[in-house]
């Protein structure tokens, strides 16, 4: 049997390669990772995927571990790199009786009291250390040690819940976290090294041995943190010794690791902490792009067994590397004004490499690769590099702005659409919160709901739009949010939201609602119910592919909307020409994609399935039953929403739907999934991350009372929407056609409107318009006439007499 491989993953950025480092076609590799931390990820090569909020909500990770256990089978090796993932690694191993690091083997490197004693028991020299469970025992340990005295947690990482304290004053003053165990140290003015390598198990593999060129703790107070390695061959011959005792102390077996140094004035060292995991900060980068060596190739082959999990050991260097982290100059949340880096050109004074957010971009996240403007050097020795370090310093700044959440929010629409279809979800928007607007050409008719809040830009460029947002966002002392319910511009928008670091459906999640083909292989993947299906080049290739799925087949582009070049195929006469308008079908402003799609006709009502997604939970907001014309294409004549919540399939809707969108990786927004509900039950056709189109919303707050547009703006901004239903009724809308392709003259529909029952006959296709029937035309509509009743039934007979009420004139197309 293959390995089922789990790995527990949190960094946003390039940190760790999995892909280079396990086959995932030979070994079963699963993920439990955040929406952010997914970018880098392997997504279509892995067995299984699960988002979470936190990968420290023990709680979520352990159901995501069980749901992909039942799915894929139970873990044989699991894999967490990030230092607060390491214990419920070790527990995992403990509970599936998996190789690898242990809790018992853990306990040492992760209760820092617990350490020192082991430490202390070896003859390494600690800082005086103890317990903290009070403010009498802190005030004990300064008696005997003396003020400032540290108080930490014992089980903390990157200098959280440090606080250091100066007085007996400033003890009194102190509060004690909950629920978290602490201790005393005594606070020493000496300078901080860390060593960061390999242990073998026998001894040290590959090690490096760095100065601090400020402290961690300066840093979290808002100081710069600028690190460079040591070339000193007699501090070097020292820290060595040291490390060698310290991790033969502490480690059972071969480990990646990153200790902490205290040097003092006199040159002694004393150990602070050693930590089973890579150093944070710029150190895996460094190690790859200067020394050659991936450290968190070597910590998953020791972790896993899978791999060369002992690198070569380099004795010297032929470079010095090091880095800098800038923090923002307001403490977060705050907005980012601009950053300025290294002000000079010339590579042997300035980094290598430097990694800013985006101006406008949302400040908010824990870790040092969130933590502001980033830097990497290189050079010949320490001197140089320290000097290009401190340089940078000097030159770096992270401007910002604070952030005050409790402040009324701004929410950008990217794209508007056209007012028929969109101008009561822009009505609806502004009600709810202030509102700008980003799009391709100047303001119209939306100006009355976002006066003079809107930007002009490039909306099918991520970084314009970002521009404009940002530009938008600009002095508003409250949170930013994005929205859009184009079609064409989700990914923008997801890309552009990505920048700004604001709330979102990630940009991966958007592509694969974007790519049929993605989302067939995801869905398939997870045996997810949805349809047979071929991506298929040619015509040979196509004839191939509905021979094997049989008769009848539905063959699509890629990557189009609106059932644009989509057609139902009953045998192989019409399959060439339905293959030729699915290759040169084209929709404004989207990429039909490589290749067409055969797939399995899924015989049975068509439904759609407006969802509410906040942190990864899946709620059904409306369920509208389409209606479709113009055989063999999928033109959408109609759409119906009516009480559906008794219905025998509701439920399994309800868990199909939930289970593509976990699959899909889609953790927050407003989602339009269609379904078709066949004898063998609910099938997904696709998934759209946006909100439904063709009224469906308006449907929906007609029946319901819940409004999908507010959900989709309190979800934007990190509120939780009220999705209670005030009223159970039915709400329809019908499209009036015309009868052949033409030229619209007139259009009446004022009668229409009269009829009892109809709310709204909104007229769709101006005097002048030409209209061509499909497969010619998108969307070839005359008006659209919507009603209200207490049943289905109330609603057709309402609408069959406002059709017939319908008066235009057309002048026919040669």
């Amino acid at each position: 049997m293959p390995e089922h491989v789990m790995v527990i993953h949190r960094w946003t950025d390039r940190y760790a390669d999995y892909a280079a480092y396990l086959d995932h076609s030979v070994h079963r590799v699963s993920y439990v990772t955040t929406g952010t931390a997914s970018r880098h990820l392997p997504y279509e090569q892995a067995a299984g995927v699960r988002l979470v909020d936190s990968t420290e909500n023990v709680k979520q990770v352990r159901d995501a571990i069980g749901s992909l256990a039942d799915e894929i089978g139970p873990p044989t090796r699991i894999v967490a790199l990030q230092e607060t993932d390491l214990d419920l690694a070790a527990d995992l191993r403990d509970e599936f009786g998996l190789p690898g690091q242990r809790s018992a083997d853990l306990e040492p490197l992760r209760d820092k009291l617990l350490m020192a004693q082991r430490l202390t028991a070896a003859g390494v020299a600690v800082p005086a250390t103890a317990d903290a469970p009070d403010h009498s025992a802190v005030g004990a340990f300064a008696a005997r040690h003396g003020w400032p005295v540290l108080v930490k947690p014992r089980r903390g990482t990157a200098s959280a819940g440090i606080r250091r304290l100066d007085s007996p004053d400033a003890l009194r003053a102190y509060e004690f976290p909950r629920d978290t165990e602490m201790l005393v140290q005594p606070w020493l003015p000496d300078q901080v090294l860390h060593v960061d390598g390999v242990f073998t198990g026998d001894g040290l593999g590959a090690w490096r041995a760095s100065r601090y060129l400020s402290t961690c703790l300066e840093f979290t107070a808002g100081a710069a943190l600028g690190s460079v390695e040591i070339d000193d061959p007699m501090l070097l011959a020292r820290v060595e010794e040291v490390t060698a005792a310290a991790a033969g102390a502490l480690f059972g077996g071969p480990s990646v690791f990153h200790l902490e140094l205290f040097e003092s004035g006199s040159g002694a060292l004393t150990v602070l902490e050693i930590g089973a995991r890579p150093g944070g900060a710029e150190v895996p980068f460094i190690w790859r792009e200067v020394h050659g060596i991936d450290l968190m190739a070597v910590a998953v082959a020791q972790q896993t067994g899978l791999g060369d999990c002992s690198p070569p050991p380099f004795e010297a260097p032929a470079q010095v590397a090091g880095w800098l982290l800038v923090p923002p100059s307001v403490p977060m949340p705050c907005r980012v004004v601009s950053a300025t880096g290294h002000r000079e050109s010339s590579a042997t004074t300035g980094p290598y490499a430097e990694v800013s957010p985006f101006a406008g971009a949302l400040l908010n996240e824990s870790g040092y690769e969130n933590s502001g403007m980033r830097f990497r050097f290189r050079g010949h020795d320490s001197a140089a590099v320290t000097e290009a370090v401190r340089r940078t310093t000097g030159d770096a700044e992270l401007v910002c702005t604070p952030v005050d959440a409790d402040r009324p929010g701004r929410l950008t629409v990217v794209g508007c659409g056209n007012p028929p279809y969109r101008a009561y979800a822009l009505s609806a928007v502004a009600a709810r919160v202030g509102t700008a607007l980003v799009q391709s050409t100047e303001v119209d008719w939306q100006r009355p709901y976002v006066d003079d809040r809107f930007r002009v830009a490039d909306t099918t460029d991520a970084a314009a739009t970002a521009r404009a947002v940002a530009a938008l966002l600009d002095g508003h002392p409250g949170p930013g949010a994005l929205l859009t319910w184009d079609e064409t511009l989700l990914e923008t928008t997801a890309e552009a939201a990505r920048l700004l670091r604001l709330p979102h459906m990630s940009p991966e999640a958007a592509r694969r609602c974007r790519d049929k083909l993605a989302t067939r292989r995801l869905l398939g993947a997870a045996q997810v119910p949805s349809a047979a299906y071929r991506h298929v080049h040619s015509h040979a290739e196509a004839a191939e592919a509905a021979q094997a799925i049989g008769w009848p087949v539905v063959v699509k582009p890629r990557g189009l909307a609106g059932s644009i070049g989509v057609s139902l195929v009953d045998g192989p006469d019409q399959l060439a020409r339905a293959f030729d308008e699915a290759r040169s079908s084209s929709f404004p402003g989207i990429s039909a994609l490589e290749g067409a799609i055969v797939e399995e006709y899924l015989e049975g009502p068509e439904i759609s399935v407006d969802c509410a997604v906040s942190d990864g939970a899946v709620r059904v907001v409306n369920v509208a039953h389409k209606q479709l014309g113009f055989a063999p294409y999928f033109e959408e004549t109609g759409h119906r929403v009516a009480p559906w919540r008794d219905e025998p399939w509701a439920d399994e809707v309800r868990s199909v739907v939930a289970r593509a969108h976990t699959v899909l990786g889609i953790r927050t927004g407003l989602t339009h999934t269609e379904l078709r509900l066949t004898r063998t039950g609910p099938r997904v056709v696709e998934v759209n991350g946006r909100l439904g189109g063709d009224f469906i919303p308006l449907l929906g707050t007609l029946a319901t009372g819940v409004d999908p547009v507010t959900a989709a703006v309190d979800i934007a901004l990190g509120r939780t929407p009220d999705l209670d239903p005030t009223r159970d009724r039915c709400a329809e809308v019908r499209f009036v056609y015309p009868g052949h392709d033409g030229t619209v003259r007139s259009l009446d529909l004022t009668a229409a409107a009269a009829e009892p029952g109809i709310v709204e006959a909104v007229p769709l296709a101006a005097p002048g318009t030409e209209l061509l029937l499909p497969p010619r035309g998108i969307v070839p509509r005359l008006a659209a006439l919507i009603a209200v009743g207490d049943s289905p039934a109330e609603c057709a007979a309402a609408l069959d007499r406002s059709q017939r009420a319908v008066r235009h004139t057309l002048t026919p197309l040669p």
